[in-house]
């Protein structure tokens, strides 16, 4: 017989309990697009928000996600909280940040390209990437404007996780000299861009093998005989090194020998020189060595005691003039006096001259003497 329902209790249905759960699941894991933004074919755009933070919520299917112009000043772990398989290209320039600290992209294992240009960076945390990362372009342009900090952001390339990284932009930052050995475990990187970046020389030993370098806009006056040496060691390198201000000395030989016999600088019709006056505007490729003169070390010390020499007289002088001024009166009155002792001396030769002369006035002298 069968047990007796209570008629004022609800019957249970497990298939309802089983769809409830599932809707609770979805509704769980549902990331749809970020309030003000605007979500397209798995690209997310956030720009010009002025928000403070990523957003939160991002549609799980996100490939480029752009979130510029904003003022995100610091980015970590909690930045990108939900895992983003399918994003591979992260733009976040102009939102003025500081700070990248360590597992900031921890949740993005399959990022290929990220640009943080325009921004204020001053601390770049070498764990921000997963080891296993897939990066392949790197913009950093205008984002190192602290010369003091720039080579501890830069120790973010040492660490040996970069391994795919192809493109790196360092452009339009105060990096004025680049340390040793900064790309060396940058082992696939190709193209490398250093143009107006204030650089004033290039060593021998900096820059890994690539494909493509530029260099210009920087403060550069010439190049090292033994960076010239690696480069030609390179022969699919090709180098832009236009709005340099080169100086055309002696020092430059080398590099115009190279402009003259390779290839390799693409913009080498463009190369002008800067200094001394008489070569300016000149060509490099029109430069002959016998014009490529220097100084010798004597003649430059010469000239340098010269200078000094006609200082040093020009000083005394002036301090003699200004002697003579505040002591006028009293060399007036000294010369007032060797003028009546000179005018008194005379008077006494005219009168022995005079006596001396005249017979007459020599014996009466002489018998008054007696």
């Amino acid at each position: 017989m069968r047990p007796h329902q209570d008629q004022g209790r609800p019957h249970k249905k497990p298939g309802m309990t089983r769809l409830l759960l599932l809707l609770l699941t979805l509704a769980s894991s549902c990331r749809c697009c970020p309030d003000r933004c605007l979500c397209s074919s798995g690209t997310v755009r956030c720009q010009d928000l002025d928000l403070d933070a990523i957003p939160r919520s991002l549609p799980a299917n996100t490939t480029s996600l752009f979130v510029t112009g904003n003022r995100i000043f610091h980015i970590n772990e909690t930045s990108f909280p939900a895992r983003l398989d399918h994003l591979t290209d992260l733009y976040l320039s102009g939102n003025e940040m500081q700070h990248v600290d360590a597992g900031a992209f921890r949740n993005l294992p399959n990022l290929a390209r990220l640009d943080l240009s325009d921004n204020r960076i001053l601390n770049f945390s070498d764990r921000a990437l997963p080891d296993d990362n897939k990066l392949k372009l790197l913009n950093l342009s205008s984002s190192l404007h602290n010369h003091s900090l720039t080579e501890k952001v830069l120790d973010f390339f040492l660490r040996e996780n970069l391994l795919r990284l192809t493109t790196l932009d360092l452009s339009h930052n105060d990096l004025l000299i680049l340390p040793d050995g900064i790309f060396t475990a940058l082992s696939s990187l190709a193209t490398l861009n250093l143009g107006n970046s204030s650089l004033i020389t290039i060593q021998n030993g900096t820059l890994p093998p690539l494909r493509d370098l530029d260099l210009r806009d920087n403060d550069l006056k010439d190049l090292p005989h033994a960076t010239i040496a690696e480069f030609r060691l390179n022969p699919d390198l090709r180098v832009q090194l236009m709005g340099n201000a080169w100086r055309c000395n002696c020092f430059i030989d080398d590099l115009v020998t190279w402009l003259k016999s390779s290839t390799q600088v693409v913009d080498s019709d463009n190369l002008t020189c800067a200094d001394p006056e008489a070569m300016r505007n000149r060509p490099l490729l029109e430069v002959l060595p016998s014009q490529l003169k220097c100084l010798g070390n004597m003649e430059g010390v010469l000239e340098t005691s010269y200078v000094f020499l006609g200082l040093v007289l020009a000083l005394i002088g002036v301090i003699f003039l200004l002697v003579l001024y505040l002591n006028r009166k009293g060399i007036k009155k000294w010369i007032y006096n060797i003028r009546d002792a000179c005018r008194d001396h005379m008077e006494g030769y005219h009168y022995r001259y005079e006596i001396n002369s005249d017979p007459r006035l020599a014996n009466l002298s002489i018998n008054s003497d007696v």
